[in-house]
């Protein structure tokens, strides 16, 4: 494996380029996916593999340890959503993911605190009996005995192990061409713990993305060193300021999960003189207690994440900064199930095409910034519509296609007067 020390001749002509990404469960993963497939694409003079450092949180620290030992955006889709395909002349075939390894009962949690249970009972009941105290200061007793979480996710460590131990690729930080930094929450301290970075790299990679994306209560918190840790959202939801203290030039950050605005999708289905009921814009109200706990969610983690990049753009003000996430009045993403892989392909095509539209509708101001770098955004691909990623979609209407078309050129037209007023 090629040590990731270089020299400073071989460094100073490039560009810095770092990667971050958000989590948000299997969705999040896909989205990604989808959207660095389109990135892939549509912009040339940036290779993924390539990038100077990768920071990773929850699902995206696994799509991030996967860029980091070379496998392309494609070579992701091919072997995690379109994983019956054939493969193309030089990719590799990886083990199938199975969502089963998601789903293994946390057996070893059960057992456990099933061990606690009759002492902790026996307390709770001299409590509530001898002691007189009432009846819910005596099950408060009894809280060490539920477990931690439902679900164990060791099998993801053993399957990521097994795959970075192909030839070419590591689970070893240390030996990786670039900086790979996964941010999971120390759990005693509620403090971020950056793995790969020194002091934290003697860590396995497969280790440090199970601890990252350990979400409370769904699985248990992850042991390393005598020290538990879970999930990295719960600190921040990018984390780009792993790569932004150590200094680069383009910071490009992706995150899957936003609010919904039903509000802003009814006026544009409307404004296009389409009637609501041909496409379904749901109220959050009508899903019930899921979609209100779901937009809560996704409006909490985003306005934490709109803080902390109006943060890198007052503190880090060389540093280009440029955020990917699916649009706010997009219903599709907004329905569908977190935590399904059923969906992976229709979720995966979605992303792909959302994002090809972004850069269609901002293609001036991105290019603006993007040439910077040495990068460019390849037009012909962008308006070639035969292309797909693993989805053949459905032929639009020549009515469709221009109203799309009007549609991005006006989007792109107010990015561009957008970044002129604050320039």
């Amino acid at each position: 494996m090629v040590s990731r020390s270089r020299t400073t001749a071989q460094r100073t002509p490039k560009p810095r380029i770092a990667l971050a990404l958000a989590g948000g469960g299997p969705l999040g993963a896909i989205y990604e996916i989808g959207a660095l497939c389109a990135l892939d694409e549509a912009l040339d003079g940036i290779d993924f593999t390539q990038l100077d450092h990768y920071v990773g949180v929850s699902a995206g620290g696994f799509i991030a340890a996967f860029l980091a030992n070379g496998m392309r955006p494609h070579e992701l889709c091919h072997n995690f959503i379109d994983n019956d395909r054939p493969l193309a002349q030089g990719e590799e075939r990886l083990d199938n993911f199975d969502p089963a390894w998601l789903m293994r009962p946390a057996v070893g949690e059960f057992v456990r605190r099933s061990i606690m249970l009759p002492g902790l009972l026996a307390s709770a009941v001299w409590r509530a009996t001898v002691q007189r105290k009432s009846l819910v200061s005596a099950i408060e007793l009894l809280g060490p005995a539920l477990p931690t979480g439902i679900f164990s996710s060791e099998e993801v460590h053993l399957r990521m192990a097994q795959m970075f131990s192909r030839s070419g690729r590591t689970n070893d930080f240390r030996e990786l061409r670039s900086r790979l930094t996964l941010v999971a929450t120390h759990l005693d301290s509620g403090e971020a713990a950056p793995f790969g970075q020194p002091g934290w790299d003697h860590v396995p990679i497969s280790r440090a993305v199970q601890a990252s994306a350990a979400l409370p209560g769904l699985f248990p918190p992850v042991e390393i060193d005598e020290q538990y840790y879970v999930d990295g959202a719960l600190k921040k939801t990018l984390h780009a300021t792993v790569a932004l203290e150590e200094g680069v030039d383009l910071m490009l950050c992706l995150n899957p999960l936003v609010p919904f605005n039903a509000m802003q999708a009814r006026s544009d289905v409307m404004q296009r003189g389409l009637p609501l009921e041909k496409q379904f814009i749901p109220r959050i109200a009508d899903g019930g207690l899921p979609g209100v706990l779901s937009q809560t969610f996704r409006s909490m983690i985003h306005s934490r994440m709109e803080l902390g990049m109006k943060h890198y753009e007052r503190t880090y003000p060389d540093t280009d900064i440029l955020l990917i996430e699916p649009d706010h009045r997009d219903p599709e993403l907004y329905m569908a199930n977190t935590f399904s892989y059923s969906q992976r392909r229709a979720i995966a095509e979605h992303a792909y095409q959302q994002t090809r539209s972004m850069l269609r509708s901002r293609k001036t101001t991105l290019s603006a910034k993007l040439g910077k770098h040495g990068i460019t955004i390849n037009g012909a691909v962008l308006d070639d519509p035969k292309r797909h990623l693993v989805l053949p979609s459905k032929p639009a209407s020549r009515l469709g296609v221009a109203v799309m078309q009007l549609q991005e050129v006006m989007d792109d037209l107010e990015s561009s007067l957008h970044a002129l007023s604050k320039a």
